[in-house]
């Protein structure tokens, strides 16, 4: 198995009150556009759903704007935040 290319990762992440169907429907989407969910972390804190996923973009039909969009109605139609960085972007931004 050979590593994952730098570059070719996103990382998503998704707030917003818990409710039925938000795997679900942020997955297919991912399916969909042929983005592997390499890693992901969800948790429920007092009511409000939290997830971080990484996923691979390398095989992907869709650049990351167009998959913001896409996510972006999905996230207004479920009452969520969702955002997705580029790796390099988090890297960045989360440097110490």
């Amino acid at each position: 198995m050979t590593r994952l290319e730098e570059g070719k990762k996103i990382i998503i992440t998704v707030l917003g009150h818990d409710r039925v169907g938000i795997i679900a429907g942020i997955s297919a989407i991912l399916a969909d556009a042929s983005i592997n969910i390499l890693d992901i972390n969800q948790t429920i804190l007092q009511g409000f759903f939290t997830m971080v996923m990484v996923a691979d973009i390398s095989e992907s039909t869709i650049d990351i704007a167009h998959l913001r969009e896409i996510l972006n109605r999905k996230g207004e139609e479920l009452q969520l935040q969702i955002t997705v960085q580029h790796e390099d972007i988090f890297k960045f931004m989360h440097r110490i």
